[in-house]
């Protein structure tokens, strides 16, 4: 199982990115995908999740309304596009998969499985 994250960079506050997590091995759909991220000097964060066999969707309150996870089963990939961006937003974004359901992963942030390299967001004027 491996799993890659990109199309981070730098944003200015305000601005949209949309990163997109590609799998090799394995098909996205047969799993809840999530993405956390991580800042520095600060404990992960469950961000967002999407269940596997209902594309149910699942946000942090701390992106609800900002962020909207989807994914392209043709391409085999998942996408975070993420709007409204404030500088508290910077970090590193990973993909993984979540073994639980994905409440816990974004409520509780736990049950991320696998992950690969993931993308720095940096959010600065």
């Amino acid at each position: 199982v491996q799993l890659q994250a990109s199309g981070g960079g730098l944003v200015q506050p305000g601005g949209s990115l949309r990163l997109s997590c590609t799998a090799s091995g394995f098909a996205l759909d047969d799993y809840n995908i999530g993405w956390f991220r991580q800042a520095p000097e600060k404990e992960r964060e469950g961000v967002s999740c999407i269940s596997d066999s209902t594309g149910t969707t699942y946000y942090a309150d701390s992106v609800k309304g900002r962020f909207t996870i989807s994914r392209d089963v043709a391409k085999n990939t998942v996408y975070l596009q993420m709007s409204s961006l404030k500088p508290e937003d910077t970090a590193v974004y990973y993909c993984a998969t979540v073994v639980v359901h994905c409440v816990e992963a974004t409520i509780r942030n736990r049950g991320f499985g696998s992950w690969g390299q993931g993308t720095l967001v940096t959010v600065s004027s």
